[in-house]
């Protein structure tokens, strides 16, 4: 690209990435994207939604080019492009590459077939699924009691409407779980992923039923510990440090709330088999899950993409038929009930962001620098925006005992 000015080459490459970004960016459809750099002001798109990126540093183009969301998330926290909505931004490009993406999901499909063999001889360890819980729920409590609400709930809530409280909303999604399940004092629950203690405290204080909840986080078995004690539970809820496939005994219900997504897709079968072994033949299971789209999961469970290289190492989001195709194989267990509540997950998003605007000084006083609030803005916008798109959504799936006995179902009166 010969009209390039002087000292904007920012690598050998990126006149060519140049050139095929913005030739990928002429057949945007579905939205509108403005892109302003030293050349000037670059439209592309077909109306609709718009959104403006300024590139301060044309590397960005490059980093684009060779990585994809990996180079841009890195490159918007390092401060070398900004944009006016990210969320936008991020709804308009994954309009815009669906043909592209399509190809990827069948291309991963065909190739899934042949690898996957292989590299089930090397799935994650106990020590590196420890590793990776680590790196991002140790990260710091009082960082993360910033962007939640009061219930420390880091899961999808349930909105009323839109003046109900990020707090009201989380307690609205815990009832759900508990209903659905049918808790009572009767009941014994085993939780696997604690969090930060918001179930296993909501459900034993309201529904008077026994807890015992574990956690690999550190931080969060210390946070947990002292809050089962500060709200009087100590009798009612035991906290454990223990990875979920060390655990032992029989339950009347189970509970996982958005945690199969750090289990990696080598290990569903030991994972719902572990959940199965758990339970009594007359037991229920409740599973609030984040999915993928069936048919991008063969691709996306062996990639990477910005939220698995800076945020959630090891991460993997099954998909529906993942699960399905896993608890059918492993186990005995029967989905008798699913409710899909993506729409709810991106307001939750929405407000964790507002609450960390609001907050910067706190966040900063943590020792969290610029770069590190813009990383996060980045990934809370770069969620929402897919799961209003509906590329990812939320489930909350409930699973039954061959012996579970269904309660009679009462239609509402029209």
């Amino acid at each position: 690209m010969a009209d390039l000015p002087l000292g904007w080459m920012g690598s050998r490459g990126t006149p060519m990435a140049v050139t095929f970004l913005r030739k990928m960016a002429s057949h945007l459809q579905g939205g509108t994207l403005i892109i302003e750099d030293h050349q000037g002001t670059h439209r592309f798109g077909d109306g609709g939604l718009e959104v403006t990126m300024t590139i301060h540093d044309p590397s960005v183009y490059w980093s684009t080019f060779c990585e994809g969301s990996v180079g841009m998330g890195r490159d918007y926290a390092d401060g070398k492009w900004d944009c006016d909505d990210l969320t936008t931004l991020t709804r308009v490009l994954n309009r815009g590459l669906r043909p592209v993406t399509a190809v990827q999901d069948r291309v991963g499909q065909a190739v899934g077939v042949s690898t996957d063999w292989f590299r089930r001889f090397r799935p994650p360890t106990k020590h590196h699924d420890k590793h990776n819980i680590r790196a991002h729920y140790d990260l710091s409590n009082e960082f993360f009691a910033l962007m939640l609400d009061e219930t420390m709930m880091y899961s999808a809530a349930m909105f009323s409407d839109a003046d109900t409280t990020l707090a009201d909303a989380q307690r609205t999604k815990l009832d759900r779980l508990c209903t659905k399940l049918g808790l009572g004092p009767e009941h014994h629950v085993v939780e696997i992923g604690t969090g930060w203690g918001g179930f296993a405290c909501h459900a034993a204080s309201r529904y008077g039923c026994r807890v015992t909840t574990t956690t690999i986080s550190d931080a969060q078995f210390e946070w947990a510990s002292k809050r089962v004690v500060d709200e009087g539970l100590a009798d009612r809820v035991t906290v454990l440090n223990d990875d979920y496939r060390d655990l032992t005994g029989t339950f009347d219900r189970l509970v996982s709330i958005e945690m199969i997504e750090a289990v990696d897709w080598r290990q569903h079968d030991t994972f719902f088999a572990t959940c199965a072994n758990l339970l009594h033949d007359e037991g229920l299971m409740a599973l609030q899950a984040i999915t993928i789209e069936d048919r991008s999961f063969e691709r996306a469970k062996n990639g990477t993409d910005f939220v698995r290289e800076y945020i959630f190492p090891g991460g993997c989001l099954p998909s529906m038929e993942a699960i399905t195709r896993s608890v059918r194989r492993a186990t005995p267990l029967m989905v008798v009930d699913v409710e899909d509540i993506g729409r709810h997950y991106a307001e939750t998003l929405h407000r964790w962001y507002v609450n960390l605007a609001e907050r910067t000084d706190e966040v900063r006083a943590l020792g969290l620098d610029e770069r590190f609030h813009r990383l996060w803005n980045f990934y809370l916008c770069y969620c929402e925006g897919a799961f209003l798109e509906r590329h990812i959504s939320d489930v909350q799936m409930v699973l039954a005992m061959p012996d579970w006995k269904a309660p009679m179902l009462v239609r509402d009166p029209a």
